[in-house]
């Protein structure tokens, strides 16, 4: 179970730092859609290229002009992904510490 504990582990962590690279790019996707700085274009290519995929299905449940125009889907998209952070990784790292932590046995 010890190889088992440490593959949880490592699988929060790597789940844990994707999730803050999400939530990175989101935000530099929603600071840059704000200014317009030519210079930027590639970037802002990619972050959109990068996002989309995520924000898109929220747009069908969400759709922006329910809000006056108002794109609403990068704060659900934000909320989703500390939701996760908070449930899924906590939750697998917590299960990955209670299967490395010596029990006092069944006796």
């Amino acid at each position: 179970m010890t190889v088992f504990g440490y593959f949880l582990a490592a699988l929060a962590r790597i789940l844990d730092i994707a999730l803050m690279l999400c939530i990175w790019i989101l935000l530099f996707r929603v600071i840059l859609s704000w200014v317009q700085v030519p210079s930027l274009y590639q970037v802002k290519v990619i972050l959109y290229r990068l996002t989309e995929p995520v924000l898109s299905p929220i747009r069908r449940f969400v759709p922006p002009y329910r809000f006056g125009g108002l794109d609403i889907s990068p704060i659900i998209a934000f909320l989703i992904i500390m939701f996760l952070r908070s449930f899924l990784v906590r939750s697998l790292a917590f299960y990955a510490r209670q299967l490395l932590t010596p029990s006092a046995g069944f006796f």
